[in-house]
This record gives structure tokens, sequence and C-alpha cells, in this order.
């Protein structure tokens, strides 16, 4: 047998087939490989079985309350801002049983099936959707208590991020200062460069596992040239955000405008459907559910995703603590934006633009804190 090769570091290029070979070295390992691919009209995260479910030569256009998916002139792979799926999905799924249980003699007894989840590799995960996933490791995983369920999934899962080579038109990423360009949280992080005619990967691995799957590609040295190509990708990504969010002191600013009359604005419009928060990489509410079935011999407990939105969530004895879309959205914003910040020390916002892409109305975020920014400093003006 030939002896293996070692692991290359460093920077790598090898060509756009060669992804190919990356997937394939990941399902020989047991990974069940999660990536973009076509569906429904949209570029969603599904199991990959090799290069050719990825979306290329595809990218999306995408507004506030408009997306669609549209040819591009070239073979770019990762040539997309993000869809409305999020790794979430995967690691937090919207349904799961908790426990189930049977009547036996009279008795209840609780079913024991130990499912264990599937050992997962994420191809394509950019910077925001990288720290969306590290802001949920807050959440799940820190603490006295870790969610079982969460840290089970998450526990072997193998990133392949993939630095942004197009902003969407709805991305504000740099303004959270999480991205185009992923610094961490990741095992291999790939540049995709299209110049000058050619076509290729620049490549970066952390740790043991990713610098063997580098050593199986056909793959070369990054000259300077390329390193340099790759750096010029992020950097011209970066100029063309589709918005922008001035994020210093907006904690503040939304607990002194908790009043604001711009919450009546937006109230007009805001339909309560979810879609802001069910979208969003980082919102992790939740509701359980207990069902028996018809004959009582069974029973489940379900936990399922549920929304601020939802007028059953503030429910309690005598009725809802948010009954208005202007109360709904402005737990939404400020939680999102400022609670959220007392509670984690961090931002819950990573600038993906999806709830701004996915708002039936349009609903803008950026917008939303920027008027009454705006407002406060014309109130200001005027004592």
């Amino acid at each position: 047998m030939a002896p293996k090769a070692p692991a290359r570091r460093g920077s790598l290029v090898f060509g756009p087939s060669d992804i190919d070979s990356l997937i394939q070295a990941l399902i020989r390992r047991g990974y069940q490989v999660i990536g973009p691919t076509i569906r429904d009209g949209a570029i969603l995260y599904d199991r990959l079985s090799s290069a050719g479910d990825l979306p290329k030569g595809w990218t999306d256009e995408q507004q506030g309350g408009k997306y669609r998916l549209k040819r591009r002139v070239d073979g770019a792979v990762f040539g997309y801002a993000v869809g409305p799926h999020t790794w979430k999905k995967f690691l937090f799924p919207s349904s799961n049983v908790l426990w189930k249980a049977r009547r036996t003699n009279g008795l209840f007894q609780i079913i024991c099936e130990e499912l264990k989840p599937p050992k997962f590799a994420f191809i394509g995960v950019r910077s925001c959707d990288l720290n969306a996933i590290q802001i949920q490791d807050k959440i799940f995983l820190e603490g006295p208590y870790a969610d079982s369920v969460y840290k089970s999934r998450r526990k072997d899962v193998f990133v392949v991020a993939v630095n942004c080579a197009q902003a969407g038109g709805t991305c504000f990423c740099d303004s959270m200062g999480t991205g185009p360009q992923v610094t961490a949280g990741y095992d291999m992080a790939l540049t995709e460069v299209l110049q000058d005619g050619r076509h290729f990967f620049v490549a970066q691995a952390k740790g043991k596992l990713g610098c063997e799957l580098l050593a199986e590609i056909p793959a070369q040295e990054a000259g300077e040239a390329d390193i340099a190509a790759a750096n010029s990708v992020v950097e011209e990504t970066k100029r063309h955000m589709g918005r922008s969010l001035q994020a210093n002191g907006l904690k503040e600013l939304l607990y002194r405008n908790s009043e604001s009359p711009r919450w009546d604005a937006v109230a007009q419009r805001c339909l309560s459907c979810a879609n802001c928060t069910l979208v969003c990489p980082t919102c992790f509410c939740s509701t359980v559910e207990d069902l028996t079935d018809l004959s009582g011999q069974e029973a489940e407990r379900v936990r399922k995703w549920d929304s601020c939105f939802t007028t059953d969530f503030s429910y309690i004895h005598g009725g809802s603590v948010r009954a208005t879309p202007r109360s709904k959205y402005r737990q939404w914003m400020m939680h999102k934006l400022g609670y959220w910040v007392d509670q984690f020390g961090t931002s819950g916002c990573v600038g993906c633009g999806r709830c701004i892409t996915w708002c039936p109305v349009g609903i803008d975020i950026t917008e939303e804190a920027r008027a009454i920014r705006e407002s406060e400093a014309t109130t200001s003006n005027v004592a």
C-alpha cells in the first residue's frame, strides 16, 4: 500500500471539477454532505451526492419581498448570496420528538429510542451563517444546561465555508462585522475566483481532517497572484453590500425609543406572518406539544419551531401579552438588536438580509432602525 500523502498546509489552488473529489472524500468518511442545490425555484440546503447537485451557473436577485433565480454568464459554483434555508434546520430541527410513551398493563412507560443523528458535512457555509451557528452554540451549548438535541447534531459537523463573491441585494453583513470573509468556525475555507479566463478555488484548511482532505485533492500551492485574486474577491463584495446598518449604539437607541411612533407605521404593513423569524439563522423560539393517539395507548412530546409573531406565543392566563402587529414587531426587532446583547453578549443579527427578502411586504430592518435614528435626531434638534 502506498504511503498516505502528507497533509499540506497553507493556501492551495484547485479547479472547479475537484469540488466533487472533496464531496466524495467526505462521503467515504461517513459524512452526510449538505449543501446548496436548486429546488422549488430557490437555492436551498439539501443532501448532495455529487458536485452535479450544486447550483453551478445560477445566481439570485434579492430585494425587499423579492427573490428570483437567474442564469449567470459564467460557471460559478457559489455565485449567489443566501436562500430561505439556514443551517439551523439541521442542527435545531423544526420538529423533534423529545420522548414517546406507550401504555402497558395500565401504566405509561417511556420508550427508549436512541436516534443517532447523521454526521453532517456542510458545504458552502457563508460567513454570516457561520456567525449564526456560533451564536446558537452559545445559546444551546454554554451555561449549566446544554440542549441534548443540538449538542448531538453539532458534535461532528465538518464545515466547508465559502468567502462571498457576491453580495445580495439585502445583505449587510459588513455592517454587523460578520462577513463577507470567514474568519473562524470552519474546517476548510474556499474562495471562488473567476478572473482573466481562469476559474479556480483558493483553499485553506484548519485541523487534521481538513488538511487530510485537501491532500486528497489534486491541488497546487497557491501563488501570491492567486492569493491576491482571492482577497480582491472579498474586497469587491464588501463594496457592493445591498444594505447598511449603523450598529454603534443601536441597542441604546432602541431602548430609548420603545414608544416611537415608527412602531405604529411598521405595524400598518406587518402581516404578523412570522416569515422573518423562520428564515432567520439565529431565531430559536420553540413550543412543546403533548400528543396522544385516538386509542389513548401512545403519547409523545414534540418540540416545534415557534415565533414571537404568533399570538399564542405570548399567551398567559387572561390573554396574549403581545396581541398587535406593533407589539410583535417591536418585540422581535428590540430582542434581535437589543435584548439579545444583554442576554448573550452579542447581537442576534448577522446581516444575512433574509428577513428583508422573505417579508411579503418588504419590511426592512435596516430602514426601520435608520428611521428611528433619524426621528430621534430630528426631535433632539427641535428641542
